[in-house]
């Protein structure tokens, strides 16, 4: 392999539901990103997305070493906090095949951890902290001229036996300056699900999310001009016709989205859109500018219709405001998504009952409910907050929705974890502190009660559960009703 470095996306969509799994591709907009720093500058970079793996079992060893067949001396792997356990595995049998290669693991799944990774897993050499398209050029030049490390801002690194951590990097501000994604990489035709980045990170300090953390709590925003600009590209090339703005902080003030809906009429690119807004930052006037231009579907982190909780996860509005905002949200645009955490530890059930209570109502209003399990990520501020004495408890039939890894076959409301797959989640059980998403505290008082009701009123399938100390592969099913792909797609 001539290319200086092998680049490996494994942040897939990939949930099985009993004999079929369902796959989406969305365009891997972190690798393609690095990928054009590294090519502007002449690195050669031989770019391989694992989505494309269409092999019945992508989770097979054999499978990843034959899709990452003759790598470049650098290789990098990206995965976020669910794959983490199969990324880990995969890297150690990499090694095994390719001693001479030096690994690299970047994304947000090793955030608030690399310490702990690096020590124990020693065929991972590097970690990549933070935004890459500068410390990806200057990692890379110093491992391909075998350069000093520790003038390298943003990484953790193994150096005799001992863990270094270099600086954290400073925020790229201008995101208008950082080129286009290397989309003349991939056949674009290919994907269902086109994300763009309007900006990087949020200022709210929500305790249980662990989007923000990852940017260090600071938000910059691209110029409307700039997106509108990358949307024509993608529409142009691939014809695409719906795009959706994933990161947190797309609404970040009225003017800044008042100005990117002028500039998308002014376009004249007629296409839909998809975004997250915020309840405290969103007002009917906004809504009905974005409707105008093509947004057809809004999304609001809701989390909680208990103020009590609402303090405490630091929210930042009432339920009051989010019912204002929901009721006129369902008239303005197509649909209306209301996303809410359940299972804090500091819940009670009296708090539970008023977002039930909320959730019931919105979803009368016509808002579709996505109700997800409290996954303790490493880099929250709830995780880090849990009281010494707090055990974790790993439930095999019973994992938050967001921890999916593709690996669990689920079946009309049940979590099962096939054998085959079982060195995973061992994996896992051994290493509760690198993983703590995939546990739960207080099962039997908190998670349960709490899960019951939600399959009552018909947000989770009903089904009949095992006693958590029955350590088998039937599950209470705690998932959100399952999502058909022309629901999940953000390609037409």
């Amino acid at each position: 392999m001539s290319a200086d470095i092998t680049l490996v996306n494994l942040n897939m969509l990939l949930i099985r539901y009993g004999e079929e799994a369902d796959r989406e591709r969305h365009v891997p907009l972190g690798c393609l990103y690095l990928t054009r720093a590294w090519e502007d500058v002449g690195f050669s970079v031989d770019f391989r997305d694992y989505q494309m793996c269409d092999a019945e079992d992508p989770f097979a060893i054999e499978t990843f070493l034959a899709f990452l067949e003759d790598p470049a001396r650098m290789i990098g792997l990206s995965c976020m906090a669910n794959l983490l356990p199969f990324t880990i595995l995969a890297a150690k049998a990499l090694k095994e095949r390719y001693p001479d290669r030096t690994i690299v693991l970047g994304g947000v799944g090793s955030k608030a951890v690399e310490q702990a990774i690096l020590t124990r897993f020693p065929w991972i050499d590097v970690i990549a902290r933070g935004e890459g398209e500068l410390t990806g050029l200057e990692l890379l030049r110093a491992l391909v001229h075998r350069g000093d490390l520790s003038t390298v801002a943003g990484i953790s690194y193994r150096q005799n036996g001992a863990v270094r951590h270099t600086a954290d990097r400073q925020r790229i501000a201008d995101l208008d300056a950082i080129p286009h994604p290397a989309y003349h990489r991939i056949d674009l035709m290919q994907y269902a699900g086109y994300g763009m980045m309007t900006s990087r990170g949020c200022p709210y300090p929500c305790t249980f999310c662990s989007v923000a953390p990852v940017w260090n709590n600071e938000s910059y925003s691209r110029s409307p001009r700039s997106i509108v600009e990358e949307m024509k590209v993608l529409h142009r090339e691939a014809g695409v016709q719906l795009f959706l703005f994933q990161d947190e902080f797309f609404v970040s003030g009225k003017q800044h989205v008042l100005g990117f809906c002028r500039e998308l009429e002014r376009s004249g690119l007629a296409v839909h859109w998809k975004a997250f807004g915020r309840v405290n930052l969103t007002d009917e006037e906004m809504m009905h500018a974005m409707a105008d231009c093509g947004c057809v579907e809004l999304r609001f982190g809701i989390e909680s219709g208990s103020d009590a909780i609402l303090r405490r996860i630091r929210k930042g509005f009432t339920a009051e405001e989010s019912v204002d905002l929901v009721s006129r949200a369902v008239e303005i645009f197509p649909r209306v998504d209301a996303f809410y955490i359940w299972g804090f530890p500091f819940e009670t059930m009296d708090d539970f009952n008023q977002t039930l209570f909320q959730m019931v109502s919105f979803r009368m209003m016509g808002a579709r409910i996505l109700p997800s399990l409290l996954a303790y990520l490493p880099q929250t501020r709830v995780y880090q907050d849990l009281p010494p004495e707090t055990r974790l408890e790993f439930c095999p039939y019973l994992l938050p929705e967001f921890i999916f890894t593709g690996h669990e076959v689920l079946k009309a409301g049940t979590v099962e974890l096939p054998e085959k797959y079982r060195h995973y989640f061992d994996l896992v059980t051994a290493n509760p502190d690198i993983f703590p998403g995939f546990f739960h505290a207080d099962l039997q008082g908190n998670v349960l009660p709490k899960l019951a009701l939600l399959r009552e009123f018909g947000f989770y399938p009903q089904e009949e559960e095992p006693e958590p100390d029955q350590q088998n592969t039937e599950s209470c099913g705690a998932h959100s009703p399952r999502v058909s792909p022309p629901d999940l797609a953000t390609r037409a």
